[in-house]
């Protein structure tokens, strides 16, 4: 693919719940857009996310992968590709990965300044992080390339 403007989705996944963002139709700017909660069942999850590909009209997600601070792929990077792998096949649109160090410190440093409580933060911060990261996707002059 070449660079140009997209509709992208963003997605933190996490062990029980799943962060989403999507961008402007520009593929500008990302916004936080949902917490998909983890039901058990991969196949559902991934069905959910893409029916979210299709409300958005998604033309790629984004995941992002959790390396390990000095860049390596550790057990939670390398399940998140198997997870990758799995979700390409169910949303029939390209599935790339994209570096998530720190994201999830971002988001929550952003949100404690805006001054929500513990409580409120846990339940946004998956998706801000997912949009912190689709953002640094968006902002990326390589960002077609896979990580």
């Amino acid at each position: 693919m070449s660079e140009r403007s997209v509709r992208a989705l963003g997605l933190d996944l996490g062990g029980r719940r799943i962060g989403v963002a999507v961008s402007d139709r520009s593929g500008t700017v990302a916004s936080p857009l949902d917490v998909i909660l983890r039901t058990g069942s991969r196949q559902r999850d991934h069905d959910r996310i893409a029916r979210l590909v299709a409300d958005e009209d998604a033309e790629v997600i984004v995941v992002g992968l959790p390396l390990s601070m000095d860049g390596r792929l550790g057990p939670a990077a390398k399940a998140a590709l198997a997870e990758v792998r799995v979700l390409g096949s169910v949303v029939g649109v390209p599935v790339l990965t994209h570096d998530e160090r720190l994201t999830t410190v971002t988001a929550e440093r952003s949100l404690r300044e805006a001054g929500l409580d513990g409580r409120a933060r846990r339940k946004v911060v998956d998706k801000v992080a997912a949009a912190v990261m689709l953002q640094a996707w968006l902002d990326s002059p390589a960002r077609w390339e896979p990580t």
